[in-house]
């Protein structure tokens, strides 16, 4: 008879949390559906199996208890139907993984054929992070040369690897951006060894090794200066979403324009790239920028003009790099001789995080600002965490802005 239950890892994280899990017992044995949750010891009751203190601590619990339930409906289902005679809690819990996610299902049943797992993997993802993952296979397909379909997960190895990446240079010079391609394939081989449908692994000998990239950030006296100089109508707009991006501890551009609200004095949201709550506090320096910006459908009037955000993002990085000393050609055209020519709005990202690593601010907390994490309760939900980053991003507006340290 099968059994199901919650279950707090014995195991704990490097944060001091534990991992709440989904027990499924049969017979003698026992096998764990993680829920993506973790939370500590003492904050855990193990006879109601639910959390017992910490903040939204209700909101956690409906999460859990939705996804316990929809495990126990499985059982059920298959205790009634006889699909569960005979087999033992590792089967019970892969059957019931497959009817939780159908894809993970196609996944399994393309077997050690590499190209078929590579695109069931890749239409896991969202538009644009799956397209990344289609460029690569275009990319492995014109190196196999026509033999793509019987490429298996035996077949790459470290001198395949080895030889593809030689192959990509004759296109893509760059190491990072090759990397990028070789990171898409482990992801592929980590997903297989996850479903034990592998055990060859190449990466172990093969490492994946970045290149030191030219500096993307600004001194505090460089953005003085940025935030300062003089500009027209059209760069003052652009300037003004850069430093609202900065003042918003490094705020991705998408997930910037497309906010709603301000709550409570805060923006709330699931970041696009992670779809991890994130939250910021607005300070008074940001809500004047704000202001005089406001939309009707978006926090922003910028998305209300505009169909599509990479659109806004290709003119505001061209704008950003002409603010400096503008000069008028005799035939009245503008001349542009631009302060910083490869400035973007990811800039503005890594020069917050620049100057408060500047000021001390510890790791963790810049990471928590910038949106970095997993999803335990202690990443998500505590509110001590969010007031660490408060104060950090207030240290750092008073530094920049009134020389405060």
């Amino acid at each position: 008879m099968a059994k199901v239950s919650l279950w707090l890892d014995s195991r704990e994280k490097k944060d001091g949390t534990r991992a709440v899990k989904i027990c499924i017992t049969s017979g003698k044995g026992s096998s764990y559906i993680p829920t993506d949750f973790s939370v500590k010891e003492e904050c855990w009751d193990a006879n109601k199996q639910q959390v017992i203190r910490g903040p939204r601590k209700e909101e956690i619990n409906n999460q859990i208890r939705l996804r316990l339930s929809r495990v126990e409906q499985i059982v059920m289902r298959m205790l009634y139907d006889g699909e569960a005679s005979g087999k033992n809690a590792k089967e019970i819990k892969e059957y019931v993984l497959d009817e939780i996610d159908p894809v993970r299902k196609k996944r399994k049943t393309t077997g050690n054929l590499f190209a078929a797992r590579f695109i069931a993997f890749a239409e896991l993802h969202k538009p644009q992070t799956r397209e990344i993952y289609m460029h690569t296979y275009k990319r492995i397909e014109a190196f196999m040369q026509g033999r793509m379909e019987d490429l298996s997960f035996e077949d790459i190895d470290r001198r395949w690897l080895t030889r593809f990446d030689l192959f990509m240079q004759h296109t893509s010079p760059s190491k990072n951006a090759r990397n990028i391609h070789l990171r898409n394939i482990r992801a592929v081989f980590n997903d297989a060894l996850d479903d034990e449908i592998i055990t060859c692994y190449p990466f172990r000998r093969f490492k994946i090794r970045p290149v030191a990239t030219p500096k993307r950030s600004l001194s505090v006296e460089q953005l003085r200066q940025f935030m300062t100089c003089e500009c027209d109508d059209t760069q003052r707009h652009y300037r003004d979403v850069f430093m609202l991006i900065f003042l918003l501890c490094g705020i991705n551009i998408t997930d910037l324009l497309h906010l709603r609200s301000i709550n409570d004095g805060r923006i709330e949201y699931n970041r696009a790239k992670t779809g991890r709550l994130y939250s910021i506090k607005v300070e008074p320096e940001a809500m004047e920028i704000i202001d005089r910006y406001r939309g009707v459908n978006y926090l922003l009037g910028i998305m209300d003009r505009y169909k599509s955000h990479e659109d806004y993002m290709r003119r505001i990085n061209r704008a950003l790099q002409t603010i400096g000393n503008n000069t008028i050609s005799n035939r009245g055209k503008k001349i542009y001789d631009p302060m910083f020519p490869h400035i973007t709005t990811y800039w503005a990202r890594h020069t917050w995080a620049t100057i408060a690593a500047s000021l001390d601010v510890p790791k963790e907390t810049i990471a928590a600002g910038l949106g970095h994490g997993g999803n335990t309760v202690t990443d998500i939900y505590i509110d001590f965490d969010r007031r660490k980053v408060d104060e950090a991003n207030r240290k750092v507006i008073d530094w920049v802005y009134y020389g405060i340290r």
